[in-house]
């Protein structure tokens, strides 16, 4: 079996622990909802949690629970929603491809990545370059082709993935306090733990296909120089999504104190996706995404060191 970013103790009703965020709104109980559909600690076919429990452990009134549970039913990522029995998780997860080209509406990293992802996995050779801040979603995408891999649905023969994130050298950026400027070296540390458990995570599950499935897989991280404002995924050569990092103030809990910040909730962040041959517009913009990462890669980016 794969690992998951998410410990097993906290994955028996909820799938996370429990953290208190003042004024959570409806939206980002269902961020988090569809993040654990989409991990895999809430499977297909597998019942919820309670209304009641959910409200209880968000600190939400059971409106804001049903009108989270109404907008992945609309998803497709939940069936039976009332106000009766728990909602049930779709067995097909909603994971039909979503189109790309001029078209395409843009769609929250965490409902559009995974589709992206297990598709570009069904191809001979897997090919996925990722800049990003601490690599949660592509953690988080990758868990579905995974899955689909130890099922016997998918079986690439091999995988590359190179991933470039910020440095731990370098003053980020953000996440940022909002004025207690004494507060930046807790937040660095909190950033950093959290992109080396990324990395560690991502890194245990893809090279354990070698072994449990014989698939030829190298998986390469490099660090950056600075705060990448924006978030890229390339795949297979033929595919480019993209998003901004869109800043927002916010406050969290880190070392026993709430810490207001500055910073971005990359899984929320709109991907925009462009195709290869759906146009003069996309083809361009995959062609140029590659050659900019590729130029990160190979001139000003070193390897990364995962000590804190």
């Amino acid at each position: 079996m794969y690992c998951s970013d998410v410990e097993p103790e906290h994955a028996s009703a909820s799938g996370r622990k429990r953290q208190q965020r003042p004024q959570t709104s409806h939206r980002e109980v269902a961020d988090e909802l569809r993040a654990r559909i989409r991990s895999g600690v809430l499977r297909p076919g597998q019942r919820m949690p309670t209304q009641a429990k959910l409200a209880d452990e968000f600190g939400v009134e059971r409106g804001a629970v049903r009108q989270a549970l109404r907008i992945l039913q609309a998803e497709h990522l939940l069936t039976n929603v009332s106000k009766g029995a728990p909602a049930t998780v779709a067995p097909d997860l909603g994971l039909s491809r979503i189109p790309a080209g001029p078209a395409a509406a843009p769609q929250p990293t965490m409902v559009a990545l995974a589709p992206r992802i297990a598709e570009a996995f069904a191809a001979e050779h897997v090919e996925i370059d990722a800049l990003c801040l601490t690599s949660v979603s592509l953690t988080l995408a990758i868990g579905e082709p995974l899955r689909q891999i130890h099922a016997g649905r998918l079986n690439p023969a091999k995988v590359d993935v190179r991933v470039l994130l910020p440095s731990r050298d370098i003053d980020l950026a953000f996440p940022a306090p909002v004025a207690d400027g004494s507060a930046a070296a807790r937040l660095r540390r909190h950033w950093l733990t959290h992109r080396n458990a990324q990395v560690q995570v991502l890194r245990h599950n893809l090279l354990a296909l070698r072994s449990t499935h014989r698939i030829d897989v190298d998986v390469t991280f490099r660090a950056l120089p600075f705060t990448p404002p924006v978030k890229l995924y390339l795949l297979n050569g033929t595919e480019a999504l993209f998003a901004y990092y869109t800043l927002e103030r916010r406050e969290q809990l880190i070392d026993q104190e709430q810490l207001q910040m500055y910073d971005a909730e990359g899984t929320r962040s709109m991907l925009f996706a462009f195709e290869q041959g759906a146009g003069l517009r996309d083809t361009t913009f995959v062609e140029q995404s590659h050659l900019w990462f590729d130029a990160l890669w190979e001139t000003i980016s070193s390897p990364l060191v995962l000590t804190n």
